[in-house]
C-alpha cells in the first residue's frame, strides 16, 4: 500500500491498538491515516501543527493524542478524534526539537539539535529531567524500561546513557569519527546496536559503553539511517539508497534485502501495533505499508541455507583496540533559536493521562 503525502515526511508512528498511522511533514502538517489490509488508506486527519517542519510524531496517552516536535521549538499534543490542540508548549527546547519517544505511560522524552535531552512527566505536569549530554543533534533515542535508562545517539559520534532514577548521565562513549544515527537494544538487553553515516553497525556491550565491542562493517557502503528491532536477534535497516534489509546480530550478517522503498534515503521505519505491517517513509513523499508476512517469507528459506554459527560474543575478543579519533557530526539539521520558558512546567496540565 502506498500513500502520496504530497510533502516530505520526517517521522512515522503507528497507533498502539488501532489501524492508524501518523506522519509529520516538512510543511508543519500532521497527517493521520486509517488503513486495512484490503482497502486504500484513508486520511482521517490533517492538522497544521507547527509553523515550521514537523520533525517528530508519537502517539501518547494510549493513542488518544499525538505529540509532535518542530524546529519552531514547540511541542504540541493533538487530539486524535477531533484534531484539536490539547496542549502546546511554545518553548520546549532552546532550539529545534528533533526526536520524541515514549518512555512509560506517563513520561516522554524529547531531543533537540544542540544535544539536549529532556524527560517530561505528565503526572507532575513538568519537565522532570534535562540532560545536556551531546555536542550535536540528537539523532535517536531508545529506552530500557527495566533499568530506567534512556539511551541517545548524536551527530557528535557518541552514545549516551542517562539514568532517570538518579537524574544523571551514567555513561557516554568515546567520540567516534562516525555520526551515530539510530539505536536499538538487542540480545535481551546485553547489546546496544548503533548505525552510522558510513554504513557500519557499532555494537556496545551493556555496562561497557566507553567503546564498542564489535563492528559490523560489511552492511552497506552508504549511510544506514534507521534501525528497527524485529526480535532479539534480528533488526531491519533503512539505508541512504532506499533499501530496506533484514539483518542478523551476533552472528552479524545481512540475511537479505526485503524491500526497496525508492531510490531516495529511508527517513523512518515503524511497525503496526500487531506487527502485520511495516511502515516506511523516505525522501520521495511516499508512505508505504508493507505486509510483514510477504517481506519475511523468503528470510526463513535463506536462514536454512546459512551455516549455523554459535553466538560467540566475547567482550574481550571483540574489543576494538584502535578506537577512532573524535570528530563532530556534519549532518546537523538547521534549527531556529529561542529561549526556554518556564511555561514548560505547565505543558501537560490539560492532558488527562492514564496511570
Amino acid at each position: 500500500m502506498e500513500i502520496n503525502l504530497g510533502q516530505l515526511a520526517f517521522d512515522i508512528d503507528f497507533h498502539p491498538s488501532q489501524q492508524l498511522v501518523t506522519t509529520g511533514l516538512i510543511n508543519g502538517e500532521l497527517h493521520l491515516y486509517r488503513y486495512t489490509s484490503d482497502s486504500i488508506p484513508e486520511r482521517v486527519l490533517q492538522v497544521q501543527a507547527h509553523s515550521e517542519s514537523c520533525r517528530a510524531a508519537r502517539f501518547i496517552n494510549n493513542g488518544h493524542a499525538i505529540l509532535t516536535g518542530s524546529p519552531d521549538c514547540s511541542i504540541l499534543a493533538t487530539d486524535v478524534e477531533t484534531g484539536a490542540a490539547v496542549a502546546r508548549l511554545e518553548d520546549a527546547h532552546g532550539c529545534a526539537v528533533n526526536k520524541l519517544i515514549n518512555l512509560t505511560e506517563s513520561t516522554v522524552a524529547s531531543g533537540d539539535d544542540e544535544g539536549c535531552i529532556k524527560v517530561w512527566d505528565t503526572r507532575q505536569q513538568s519537565c522532570c529531567n534535562s540532560f545536556k549530554v551531546h555536542e550535536e543533534y540528537i539523532s535517536d533515542m531508545t529506552f530500557a524500561a527495566d533499568s530506567m535508562k534512556l539511551l541517545g545517539t548524536s551527530g557528535d559520534g557518541t552514545l549516551s546513557v542517562c539514568n532517570l532514577r538518579r537524574n544523571k548521565v551514567q555513561a557516554q562513549s568515546e567520540f567516534s569519527e562516525e555520526e551515530l544515527l539510530s539505536v536499538v537494544i538487542m540480545k535481551n538487553g546485553r547489546k546496544v546496536v548503533c548505525s552510522s553515516h558510513i554504513g557500519n553497525l557499532l555494537l556496545y556491550s551493556w555496562g561497557c559503553f566507553n567503546d564498542c565491542s564489535d563492528r559490523f562493517v560489511d552492511l552497506s557502503p552508504n549511510s544506514v539511517d534507521v534501525l528497527l528491532k524485529l526480535d532479539e536477534d534480528r533488526l531491519i535497516t533503512g539505508s541512504e539508497t532506499g533499501l530496506i534489509s533484514l539483518v542478523g546480530i551476533l552472528p552479524n550478517r545481512v540475511i537479505q534485502p526485503i524491500a526497496e522503498h525508492s531510490e531516495y534515503p529511508v527517513e523512518g521505519l515503524a511497525f503496526s501495533h500487531d506487527k502485520k505491517f511495516l511502515g516506511s517513509i523516505a525522501h520521495d513523499q511516499m508512505l508505504k505499508l508493507w505486509d510483514m508476512d510477504d517481506l519475511l517469507q523468503g528470510s526463513t528459506k535463506t536462514l536454512k541455507h546459512q551455516a549455523a554459527v554459535e553466538d560467540s560474543d566475547s567482550d574481550e575478543m571483540d574489543m576494538d583496540n584502535n578506537p577512532p579519533k573524535s570528530k563532530k557530526g556534519t549532518k546537523r539539521k538547521n534549527a531556529s533559536k529561542d529561549h526556554v520558558s518556564s511555561s514548560s512546567n505547565n505543558f501537560f496540565a490539560d492532558l488527562q493521562m492514564d496511570g
